[in-house]
């Protein structure tokens, strides 16, 4: 008996040992796939086709002002059609114009935030939004606490009802400002009033807008370079989990020009962008006999032709961009991305998109 007492335990301890050293195959990562909403007819249509592969549908939905004023809506198509195919929606609310000195007013006025916060309640039980996502740019690094401060006291209410808060977050890749006075700038208005870990916290989830790298303030460059992408990433993650991280990807072209327009620019001439779909850039390309080359190190295409004389620029974003990108978010195990904006896209990243394991 002592014998095959002794034998059992050997086999027990064996197959202990066998079933530790078995590999652990975790579950395929689910990704969160954030699409924002433009109302255009070209946003739609996208949407139409492609709603089974949506996560979160974001539209421009919501403006305040700075007693607390909300108003806007969703368009009553998006709606029927979302809750068909299952789609949440989380619509925006904004600074209107981004502006900066209207958006410090509603801070720091106790009764318009109050006003405010009860209206984004009321929206989302009034059309059963899974919540709000705030995005309040051009925000002074003076209002920092006051910011912080809205954003805590509309996501208390708003978790209260059974809603999310959410917010987008502009693009910043290290701690300090820079060394030039444009990235100065960046810092002061734009980057340093978002208090990262306290809005990671409060909030469900950080949409960091990681895109417009290059705008039409700068010179011609990637809408959103893969190493640039990378080290705002690497940035976020020192401050937000990854699990409460949505990486931004854009999907829309940018074309670098010489405008003249004494109404808009203010100036006889100057240098100039503006966004395309990616069926206009390819338009564009194919009326000047353009050619494409790959930028192996930023992972986008682009390219540049005469235009009687004077050189233009054309940096795209395609489906072998957007896969680089959507790499990153497996990489880093991120909650998923936001992509900005439906209807202007390469059709082809909907056939990347089909493949991946989607919330």
């Amino acid at each position: 008996m002592e014998t095959k007492m002794k034998k059992v335990s050997c086999y027990s301890s064996l197959i202990l040992a066998v079933l530790i050293t078995l590999p652990v195959f975790s579950q395929p990562q689910k990704i969160e796939a954030l699409f924002y909403y433009y109302n255009s007819e070209a946003s739609f249509e996208s949407l139409k086709k492609n709603a089974d592969k949506v996560s979160i549908l974001a539209p421009g939905g919501y403006s305040v002002d700075e007693d607390g004023i909300v108003w806007g809506s969703v368009d009553s198509r998006v709606l029927k059609l979302a809750r068909k195919h299952n789609v949440k929606i989380m619509p925006l609310i904004v600074n209107p114009g981004f502006d900066q000195e209207m958006l410090h007013k509603l801070l720091t006025n106790d009764v318009a935030r109050k006003r405010a916060i009860k209206s984004m309640v009321g929206e989302c039980q009034t059309h059963n939004y899974l919540g709000i996502q705030f995005d309040f740019e051009n925000l002074n690094i003076n209002d920092k606490e006051l910011f912080t401060q809205f954003y805590k006291e509309t996501a208390e209410a708003l978790h209260t009802a059974g809603f999310q808060l959410s917010i987008a977050v502009v693009h910043r890749p290290e701690e300090y400002p820079g060394n030039t006075k444009y990235l100065k700038w960046l810092f002061k208005n734009w980057r340093a009033g978002y208090d990262l870990k306290a809005l990671a916290e409060h909030g469900d989830f950080i949409s960091v807008m990681t895109y417009s790298q290059h705008t039409r303030r700068t010179p011609p460059g990637p809408n959103a370079g893969v190493p640039w992408m990378t080290r705002n990433i690497e940035y976020f993650l020192q401050h937000v989990p990854p699990e409460k991280l949505s990486v931004g990807i854009p999907v829309a072209s940018m074309h670098w020009y010489t405008a003249h327009d004494n109404e808009r620019y203010h100036v006889n001439a100057r240098s100039w962008s503006r966004s395309l779909s990616y069926s206009e850039a390819i338009g564009i390309v194919e009326q000047f006999d353009a050619e494409i080359t790959w930028h192996e190190e930023q992972k986008v295409p682009y390219t540049f032709f005469e235009n009687d004389g004077v050189f233009e620029y054309i940096f795209f974003e395609d489906a072998r961009s957007f896969q680089h990108k959507f790499d990153l978010v497996q990489k880093y195990k991120l909650r998923g991305f936001s992509v900005w904006v439906a209807g202007v896209e390469d059709p082809k990243i909907w056939d990347i998109l089909d493949e991946a394991d989607l919330k």
